[in-house]
């Protein structure tokens, strides 16, 4: 039997993530209130979506519990945001009480896209396309690397024959850095099936990249957050990606220490989709309009191509926000195009692939009764 390559996601999960709803909740506010008392110097990013408005409860809720100080609340508006959403920051602030500081990037995202590049598939696929492209290594080498008896030799020799293109070496061979295949896991291309045939047969004609999120979010957080014993974000794990993959801070867990000397909470890491809907239905939760009235299951940076809905929400903001929806497609459409492209593609490679598999498979039943 094949083994399966578990990272320590699922190695180091605490005993409550397997928790019921309600005693789930009851650890989360058990772990919020000890962090808080331990490191009260802490601010937190409220991005007004379902998430953040699960979070922002549990908090104030235990804040009002057990006497706790003030917290910092602060909301990052990259400049392409539902009214929606900044109206539901507003009536949140007034709801709780509390101040939610928005903060706006000195380079905003139609500008760092236009500069850097657009968002693809994922953070991960953007990420490791985007040093593919500036690298302009052949694609070959997966299959060199496919077909090699000493895969380790091979990656060695890779590495020699392309300097400082250590990641994106993994990234398209789907491997590690010692050469053992790791063809399952979210940081290679294989994580979008067929997705190094795609871009072999169409390459892309614009520049891919993440960084828009990290010069509109990401670099704005870091210049708030810079002076706070204890940053408090509302990942969740079951959203997949980035926020699944553990990195050198812990996110396997839902607490840690930074190489900076900060301390991270994440209260809802382990919270399911299912934890959600039991949380907002007790407490009687509100979410925005871009939930409650355009039908949205999820927001953040509106449009943003790693959605895999994002064509398919604008069009439920549309009639609300038309505005919104045209800047969305000017920063974002040739993303949308090229995705649609690709899942054409994908889904004629799965019929081939599959017709392949039955055609094979009645020549094997036909071999049975001869």
């Amino acid at each position: 039997m094949k083994e399966v390559y578990k990272s320590k996601v699922y190695t180091e999960r605490p005993d409550y993530a397997d928790f019921n709803s309600p005693a789930k909740f009851m650890a989360i506010q058990s772990i919020v209130v000890k962090r808080l008392r331990e490191h009260p110097n802490a601010i937190c990013s409220y991005s007004g979506g379902a998430d953040s408005d699960i979070m922002i409860d549990i908090i104030e809720r235990a804040r009002d519990l057990f006497k706790l100080p003030p917290i910092k609340y602060c909301f990052f508006n990259t400049g392409l945001e539902m009214k929606a959403i900044k109206d539901h920051v507003k009536d949140t602030s007034e709801k709780y009480g509390v101040e939610i500081e928005e903060h706006r990037p000195k380079v905003d995202i139609v500008t760092a896209s236009r500069t850097y590049g657009i968002p693809f598939v994922s953070k991960i696929m953007s990420s490791g396309l985007s040093e593919w492209q500036k690298k302009n290594i052949p694609l070959s080498i997966a299959e060199e690397y496919e077909q090699a008896d000493d895969k380790a030799a091979k990656r060695k020799e890779l590495k020699e024959r392309y300097p400082k293109c250590e990641s994106v070496i993994n990234f398209l061979c789907c491997c590690n850095s010692s050469g053992e295949p790791r063809p399952d896991i979210q940081l290679v291309i294989n994580s979008s099936k067929y997705m190094r045939d795609f871009i072999g047969e169409y390459p892309p004609d614009f520049q891919i990249s993440a960084k828009c999120c990290d010069y509109c979010k990401k670099q704005v957080a870091h210049d708030v957050q810079k002076d706070y014993d204890m940053i408090i974000t509302g990942e969740r794990r079951a959203e997949g990606g980035m926020r699944s993959v553990p990195r050198k801070d812990n996110t396997a867990l839902c607490f840690g220490e930074q190489g900076n000397g900060q301390y991270r909470l994440r209260p809802l890491y382990y919270v399911t989709d299912r934890d959600k809907a039991w949380y907002k239905e007790y407490y009687g939760i509100r979410y925005s309009d871009a939930y409650e009235v355009y039908g949205l299951t999820r927001t953040g940076c509106c449009g943003c191509p790693i959605s895999h809905k994002a064509v398919e929400d604008l069009e439920k903001i549309r009639p609300y926000e038309t505005n919104v929806v045209k800047a969305a497609w000017n920063v974002f459409g040739k993303s949308y195009e090229y995705r649609a492209k690709y899942n054409m593609y994908k889904a004629d490679r799965l019929r081939a692939d599959q017709e392949e598999k039955k055609n094979i498979n009645g020549q094997m039943n036909l071999f049975d009764f001869i």
